[in-house]
């Protein structure tokens, strides 16, 4: 047992159905963190890269919310146990009757008597084997780590385990009072049909009006697309101008999301690391040696996901200059967290800059800024031409976004230039969450920093712990064994950073109460004495 967490067997148990007789899926959480899954095997062919996490994340998810809408599972027993200074061990089982397995549909037959008709399940005597091979470039596509990890936080913390949850990017805070009225009053008001395709009309002007009040750039209502999240506008907006082949420039540490949404569109990612000591700020240098015949996008992505960092507007200039240079070459600014920005730091839209507005697509939205993240409200900006393929295929994939959201997003754009008071009071809450835990970890020693100047995360270099061995767990080999060693010894869930492109280091998110953070930092501190690093001198 030690102190490793410890899921005992869960079991999904469904009545006979023919060839299925009381099948059983069995999930296990085994020491050291390690994660088993067992189930049927899969041909060779239809294997997807999986981080380790994931299949125990959407067993438990599956398990604790149910795998139908009529059947929620029971948990029988709950054991909490503690021995000395060592981690909790949780087992439970739980048992589900009566699911759903639709494809048993096409194992059985309907046979239609004279006297009216009668429906019996008979099983086929010959099984058929269903190729469940999936497409090439679903299988390039790896999962997102970052979701995988806050499904396995939250279903531990549903199973009773008091993990703290430092891993989602949203903020903790209630969408604003103003704005969540405007969302309850458009549905009693029976606003709840669909909207055209590109967004209403009245949410597009608004968007123009912020756009040039706060961006200096200048739009009409057509070239906005309001969409489902900032995430679809940019999948969108790298479905519309890449082409097999092309090639997809993204600074590293990147959003997870960038490099499989190029592939997604058959594109190559093409990443650029950055440094630690230089801001995680993507070197013009190393731009200008990697642009080729093939480059069709670069993605900047101010302030940062997973960095917190801000590119400074002379910055951004240089990179211009260099763009400018490339008559093929497009940029996605991702500005989604343009207003969660510490002073000095200023935002500067890339858009603004000479030159660049007829080749870049600004993709911002709702959920940062204004705690929307539940809302699904996102937008693109940019030239006619570009605006209008990206709303060719939405209009085949989603349609338009809620009506519901967008008169909520009215009503957010409505609180005053860069989101008003309730948005200032975020922020500053924001900084003085940064400001404590890059105190506490400068403490803690052996850790290298950057100081974030914008969103809500911290991205720490932990390398110096790397082949330090943890008694009673193991080496710890790279970001994810520190990340299982300490969601088991410290009960505190952070993402590793090799989801972020960057392996020495781990993302922490300080979109949480402060006293949250302050329980994780003793938690943290207590986990890591037991680790010896290797500090330089």
């Amino acid at each position: 047992m030690g102190s490793a967490l410890q899921l005992k067997t869960m079991r999904l148990k469904g009545a006979s159905f023919g060839l299925f007789t009381h099948s059983t899926t069995r999930i296990s959480l085994q020491e050291q963190s390690s994660l088993s899954v067992n189930y049927p095997p899969l041909p060779s062919h239809s294997t997807i890269p999986t981080s380790p996490i994931l299949p125990l994340a959407a067993a438990m998810a599956s398990l604790l919310q149910g795998s139908c809408s009529s059947t929620r599972p029971a948990i029988h027993s709950l054991g909490v146990s503690s021995d000395g200074d060592t981690s909790r061990s949780i087992s439970f089982s739980s048992q589900l009757n009566n699911l759903c397995f639709k494809s048993l549909e096409k194992r059985f037959h309907v046979k239609r008597l004279r006297m009216g008709t009668l429906v019996r399940a008979e099983s086929i005597s010959k099984q058929v084997e269903v190729d469940i091979s999936l497409s090439p470039r679903v299988n390039s596509v790896k999962p997102s780590k970052t979701i995988a990890v806050t499904d396995l936080a939250t279903a531990l913390v549903q199973a009773g385990v008091p993990v703290i949850r430092l891993a989602a990017g949203e903020p903790d805070f209630d969408t604003p009072t103003v704005v969540a009225e405007a969302g309850i009053n458009a549905i009693r008001e029976g606003y709840t049909r669909y909207t055209p395709n590109a967004g209403t009309l009245e949410l597009r002007t608004a968007i123009c009006h912020k756009l040039k009040e706060e961006n200096g750039l200048t739009y009409t209502p057509d070239q906005i697309l309001v969409s489902n999240g900032a995430k679809q506008s940019v999948l969108q907006a790298v479905l519309a101008v890449c082409s097999p082949g092309d090639e997809v420039i993204i600074p590293g540490p990147f959003y997870v999301s960038y490099p499989e949404m190029a592939r997604l569109a058959d594109a190559t990612p093409v990443i650029l690391p950055t440094l630690i000591s230089n801001n995680f700020l993507l070197d013009p240098e190393v731009l200008k040696s990697t642009i080729s015949e093939k480059s069709r996008v670069l993605i900047l992505c101010s302030p940062s996901n997973p960095t917190g960092s801000v590119y400074p507007k002379k910055l951004l200039e240089e990179i211009a200059d260099i763009v400018a240079k490339h008559p093929r070459l497009l940029v996605i600014a991702d500005e989604i967290y343009e207003h969660i920005i510490y002073a000095p730091a200023i935002h500067t839209s890339f858009a603004s800059l000479p030159g660049m507005w007829e080749r870049t697509l600004t993709v911002n939205g709702f959920s940062k800024t204004f705690a929307m993240t539940g809302w699904r409200l996102g937008y693109l900006a940019g030239p006619t031409h570009f605006v209008a393929a990206c709303g060719k295929i939405q209009s085949q994939v989603t349609s338009g976004a809620s009506s519901i959201s967008q008169k909520a997003g009215v009503a957010a754009l409505g609180l005053g230039y860069r989101g008003g008071e309730a948005v200032a009071k975020m922020v500053k809450a924001f900084e003085e969450r940064r400001d404590f835990l890059v105190e506490s970890f400068r403490e803690l020693g052996g850790v290298k920093i950057s100081e974030p100047q914008g969103a809500f995360y911290l991205f720490l270099d932990f390398s110096s712990y790397y082949g330090v061995e943890a008694e009673g767990y193991g080496i710890i080999k790279d970001s994810e064994s520190l990340c299982k060693y300490l969601l088991d010894k410290a009960q505190v869930a952070l993402v590793p950073g090799d989801a972020f492109g960057d392996d020495k280091c781990i993302r922490i998110s300080y979109a949480a109460s402060m006293s949250n953070l302050q329980a994780a930092m003793e938690r943290i501190k207590g986990a890591i004495v037991h680790l010896k690093a290797t500090v330089p001198a």
